[in-house]
C-alpha cells in the first residue's frame, strides 16, 4: 500500500488528506507539533474574545480520522531525508513515505528587533499563541497596554481581541495609512478612522527600534524609532506578516526561495515531494497573485488539486480570479478580482469610488481606462455574491453593465441595506452619463439564491 505522509494538519495539509481519501485507499498519515486535530484557525480570535471554545473551531469530530483511516501523529518534523524517503519525528521517530506532502504553514515574521524574544513578546498565528495570550493577557489588571507592531489583518485582529477585554492598544503601523499597500486610499482612510473610533492609539508612519526588558526578563516598554519615545507596555504583538515555515528543509535537497519552490502542478524539484498552502511558492506568480499566498481558500484548493495528483490525475493548480473576504472591527471587507492601491495601481487601471456619508460603507471598482473592461471591485460594509462577480470577470463584462447590475450581486436585498442607486448616480456625476441601478430580477433571484 503507498504511503502518503503530510506534514502539517491545517486546512491544505487536512484537505489534501481528505481528497486523497475519498479517491484512494491510500495510506495517509498526518504530522504537526502544533494540535492533535485539526481547527479553523481563521476563528482562534473568537475563542479569546468569548464567543466559541475551542473545540467548536475543530470542524471534524476526534472520531472522524480513525473512521477515514487517516492516522494523526502529534511531533515536529526536525529531517527529510529525500534519498531514502524518510522523515525523522523529534529527533528519534523514523517514518517512511512514497509521497510526502509539505504542508508546514507560516510563522510570525521578526525582523531583528532588540527584545524581540522577551517573555510577552508573541505572535497570532498558531493555537500555541493563542494560549501564550491568555497567559500575557488575560485582563487589563495583568497587561495594563499592549503595542501592536504591523499593519495588516493579524494586526486588526488581534487588536479587536485586546479591546474585547478592555485593554489599552497602542497600534504601530509603519505605512501613512492603514494598509495603503493594498488598498485604495479612500478605503483605506476610512479604516483609520473606524480603528480610533474603537479607542485603539493608531500611530501611522511609526516604527517599532526596540523593545526594552524589566529586571525579570519580560517586557516592560517599546521605544519608538522616529522620536525616540518609550511607550509602556506588558504585551507586544508582532504582527508586521508571516513567512513560510521551512527552515527545518534546508539540508533536505528540496529548493527553497523564501517558501518551497513548486511548479504549476505543485512539484518541488524532489521527485514524489509536492508543497501546498502558506509554504509553498510558485516558481513564476500565476498572473497577479503573489509567488507565496497566505491564504485560507488558496490553501484548500492545492490541497484538493495535489490530491487528484496523487491519485492518478495530474492536474494543473488553477486558482481562478482573485477573491477575499476579511473583518475590520465591524466592518465586512470582500475582494473579487484586482483592485490595487496607488502604488500597485497599473498604468491601464482606473478607479471608481464611493462612500456613504454616515455609516462606514464604501465601494471601489477597478477598471480598464480604454476598454471599460472590469477589473474588480472592492466592498466594505456590503455583502456581495461570489458567484455573481466570478462570473462576471469570466465574461469580460464592461463595467456599467456591472454597475447597472449590481443588485444582482446583493447578498440578500430582503436584509441588507441598498445602495446601488447612490452608487449608480455618484457614477453618472463622475463620468457624464446617465445608467439607470436594475433592480434584482425574480429570475435572478431563483438563479442564484
Amino acid at each position: 500500500m503507498e504511503n502518503i505522509v503530510i506534514i502539517g494538519n491545517g486546512i491544505a495539509g487536512v484537505s489534501a488528506a481528505r481528497h486523497i481519501r475519498k479517491l484512494s485507499n491510500k495510506r495517509i498519515i498526518i504530522i504537526s507539533a502544533e494540535t492533535d486535530y485539526f481547527f479553523s484557525r481563521t476563528a482562534l480570535m473568537y475563542v479569546y474574545m468569548g464567543h466559541m471554545k475551542f473545540e467548536h473551531i475543530q470542524p471534524y469530530e476526534d472520531w472522524f480520522w480513525e473512521k477515514n483511516g487517516i492516522e494523526l501523529v502529534r511531533g515536529y518534523v526536525t529531517q527529510v531525508d529525500t534519498d531514502n524517503k524518510q522523515l525523522l519525528v523529534d529527533t528519534s521517530r523514523a517514518f517512511h513515505y512514497d509521497r510526502l506532502i509539505i504542508a508546514t504553514g507560516s510563522k510570525p515574521n521578526k525582523f531583528g528587533w532588540p527584545g524581540q524574544d522577551l517573555h510577552g513578546v508573541q505572535g497570532l498565528y498558531s493555537k500555541q499563541d493563542l494560549d501564550l495570550l491568555e497567559v500575557n493577557a488575560p485582563n487589563k489588571e495583568v497587561c495594563k497596554r499592549a503595542v501592536i507592531v504591523g499593519g495588516g489583518l493579524i494586526g486588526i485582529e488581534l487588536a479587536e481581541m485586546l479591546r474585547s477585554r478592555d485593554i489599552p492598544v497602542t497600534f504601530l503601523v509603519r505605512e501613512s495609512s492603514f494598509w495603503n499597500g493594498v488598498l485604495p486610499d479612500g478605503e483605506s482612510q476610512m479604516i483609520n478612522e473606524h480603528i480610533k473610533e474603537h479607542h485603539i492609539d493608531l500611530r501611522l508612519s511609526t516604527n517599532l527600534k526596540e523593545i526594552i526588558p524589566d529586571e525579570n526578563g519580560r517586557v516592560k516598554s517599546v521605544v519608538i524609532r522616529e522620536t525616540g519615545e518609550e511607550l509602556e507596555c506588558d504585551l507586544v504583538g508582532l504582527t508586521a506578516g508571516v513567512t513560510p515555515n521551512v527552515s527545518f528543509l534546508k539540508d533536505s535537497g528540496i529548493e527553497l526561495g523564501r517558501g518551497v519552490k513548486v511548479n504549476r502542478f505543485l512539484e518541488t524539484n524532489v521527485k514524489d515531494v509536492y508543497a501546498i498552502g502558506d509554504c509553498a511558492e510558485q516558481h513564476e506568480a500565476i498572473g497577479n497573485r503573489r509567488p507565496i499566498e497566505a491564504v485560507w481558500y488558496t490553501g484548500r484548493m492545492m490541497g484538493e488539486t495535489v490530491a487528484q495528483t496523487i491519485c492518478g490525475n495530474r492536474i494543473e493548480y488553477k486558482p481562478g480570479h482573485w477573491f477575499n473576504s476579511a473583518k475590520f472591527l465591524d466592518i465586512e471587507y470582500q475582494t473579487y478580482g484586482w483592485v490595487f492601491g496607488k502604488k500597485g495601481m497599473q498604468d491601464y487601471e482606473k478607479q471608481f469610488h464611493w462612500r456613504h456619508p454616515e455609516d462606514n460603507v464604501c465601494v471601489t471598482v477597478a477598471f480598464h481606462k480604454d476598454t471599460k473592461l472590469f477589473l474588480g471591485i472592492n466592498t466594505f460594509g456590503i455583502r456581495m455574491r461570489h458567484e455573481i462577480f466570478d462570473r462576471w470577470l469570466t465574461e469580460g463584462r464592461d463595467v456599467d453593465y456591472v454597475m447597472e447590475h449590481l443588485a444582482d450581486a446583493n447578498f440578500d436585498p430582503e436584509f441588507y441595506k441598498q445602495y446601488e442607486q447612490e452608487i449608480v448616480t455618484k457614477y453618472n456625476a463622475d463620468y457624464g452619463i446617465s445608467l439607470k441601478a436594475k433592480k434584482k430580477s425574480i429570475k435572478r433571484i431563483f438563479q442564484f439564491n
